[in-house]
């Protein structure tokens, strides 16, 4: 009777956690409902999989092209065109947050847990407003 007690639980355990990816939409979630572009926001990301989540979801309109996102979420620097390099970048990288001077932010894992950045300058000269509940993950510049 325990180990089939013990085995319910571990099963349950397992179909309770988050994956990965929901994990990470969630957390990318908290931050796209707390800023404003002046516009609609429109997400693009070069992880299909998590681009799957985001369309999955009604909270955000999801783009099938970079070209018609307003906002790109980037894991690498090489899926971002030539031709669209204007756009708002949120990185999913710490690096790709220095290499490219349109990211605005990022959200990256460092000592297994998530940690989110928004550079202020970045996103003021993209006209980006940040809600006050971000005030704790803004910074004045890249570390």
């Amino acid at each position: 009777m325990k180990i089939l007690l013990t085995l319910f639980i571990f099963s349950f355990a397992l179909l309770a956690s988050d994956t990965p990816i929901a994990l990470k939409k969630q957390i990318l979630e908290k931050v796209f409902k707390n800023i404003s572009l002046n516009k609609e926001l429109v997400l693009w990301c070069d992880d299909k999989n998590l681009l799957s989540a985001f369309k999955e979801d009604s909270a955000f309109k999801t783009a099938q092209t970079p070209e018609s996102a307003t906002l790109l979420i980037l894991n690498d620097k090489q899926a971002l065109p030539k031709s669209i390099q204007n756009k708002a970048v949120f990185a999913l990288d710490y690096t790709l947050l220095k290499e490219l001077p349109q990211s605005f932010g990022a959200m990256f894992w460092k000592k297994g847990r998530p940690n989110i950045v928004i550079i202020a300058p970045r996103a003021k000269n993209q006209n980006i407003l940040i809600s006050e509940n971000l005030d704790s993950y803004v910074e004045d510049a890249v570390w």
